[in-house]
């Protein structure tokens, strides 16, 4: 009889759910006008098959929107949704470009696997396709006298409305872009780009200049925040200062180099000093020499020996 796991095993082939199956994000929220790629990833075995992408969440009822198998064009670009499969990565990615708010839904990820008995693997992601603005960084930090730029991205349906740049509570401070999208002068640039952002670039940033901003178009508004922090101040140490009539100031003289008749002048010093250090080497190895002499002496003579025993 074989042993249960052995049986298991054999019968993994039969149930795709043991193997690793399709997996992709499970939300998407872009922006109106914008295109949106979705990695849809899958288990090794599953690198031959066909990948699709559809639109709707039951398979029977789901709207083919592009297939691994089928011809692409010529100019991937142009093409609304456009599918690409990596074997190699074990993922396919799918392209959805000028998305609108009709497109907001349910797709799914699928491999086709065929067989009568054998289901497709999927995966499903919800996108929603908002319309309005967004910006990039609603905080920014910049020291006294550099620059910050600020991107506030507009869905399509705000492509041909009126861009502004106005400050918080003040209706007057508003800058609008010209005919070519533009408006610049000492201290704020503005450009837009008239498909989907509007870049404002703040120069020789000042300590006023912090503060709640309004990035629009047309009706839609985002907020931004700036903040301006000082120029940092280096304290230079003067290398000569002229002591003032509270301070007392000790003046030392510069110590002398030493000259050669300075040394001559000191020479006979130091010769008396050698002298006399030889001297005295000379006089501590005489008395260390007797000494040893006496000693050796009285081991010798036979009459100074009971007595050195007693």
């Amino acid at each position: 009889m074989l042993p249960p796991f052995i049986i298991a095993l054999s019968l993994f082939p039969f149930f795709p759910a043991f193997h690793c199956g399709v997996t992709t994000e499970g939300e998407h929220t872009v922006m109106e006008g914008q295109h949106l790629t979705v990695p849809c990833h899958y288990g090794p075995q599953y690198a031959g098959y066909v990948k699709y992408w559809c639109r709707g969440k039951m398979r029977e009822f789901c709207s083919s929107l592009a297939r691994t198998d089928e011809p692409r064009s010529a100019n991937p670009a142009e093409e609304e949704v456009s599918i690409f499969d990596d074997p190699v990565q074990l993922v396919f990615t799918v392209t959805m470009s000028n998305l609108k708010e009709g497109d907001s839904g349910w797709y799914m990820c699928g491999v086709e696997i065929g067989g009568m008995w054998t289901a497709d693997d999927v995966a499903y992601t919800n996108i929603k396709v908002i319309h309005g603005m967004s910006v990039v960084n609603s905080f920014l930090i910049g020291e006294e006298g550099s620059s910050i730029t600020v991107e506030c991205h507009y869905s399509e349906r705000c492509r041909e409305s009126e861009k502004r740049w106005c400050r918080s509570g003040d209706w007057s401070s508003c800058l609008l872009t010209d005919s070519d999208g533009r408006y610049e002068d000492t201290s704020v640039a503005i450009s837009d780009d008239r498909t989907r952002t509007l870049t404002i670039t703040l120069k020789k940033l000042q300590m006023r200049d912090t503060g709640w901003y309004l990035c629009f178009a047309g009706r839609q508004q985002k907020d931004v925040h700036v903040l301006v922090t000082p120029r940092p101040t280096t304290t230079v140490a003067s290398v000569t200062s002229t002591p003032t009539a509270s301070q007392s100031v000790a003046y030392l003289p510069a110590p002398k180099p030493i000259s050669k008749e300075s040394w001559k002048s000191h020479s006979h010093i130091l010769e008396s000093m050698l002298v006399c250090a030889s001297i005295m080497i000379l006089v501590g190895l005489a008395i260390l020499a007797r000494k040893l002499w006496i000693q050796q002496i009285h081991e010798q003579d036979p009459v100074l020996r009971p007595v050195k025993e007693i």
